[in-house]
């Protein structure tokens, strides 16, 4: 089954990186999308942020999608989530 949080981001980044660390040590499920690999996903993430290729971002099951969060913002909108 694919994870319903999906993370778009590039391997350079370190915003990224903190982010999937935040979600690798809570254990949370999400994919992983390496935008710089995959055109569809960079595209979407363009629309997503209304022309910027802004990343991490991230697209949350309720259809809440945050772009370059805060550890703390990124927390909050997990344990929203139960996670």
């Amino acid at each position: 089954m694919t994870p319903d949080i999906t993370l778009y981001g590039t391997p350079w980044c370190g915003d990224c990186k903190r982010s999937r660390r935040l979600m690798d040590d809570r254990k949370v499920a999400y994919q992983y999308i390496d935008i710089e690999k995959d055109e569809a996903a960079a595209a979407e993430v363009v629309r997503l942020n209304n022309g910027n290729q802004s990343v991490p971002t991230i697209v949350f099951p309720d259809g809440a999608v945050l772009v370059e969060p805060s550890n703390a913002t990124l927390t909050a909108k997990l344990v929203e989530l139960g996670r």
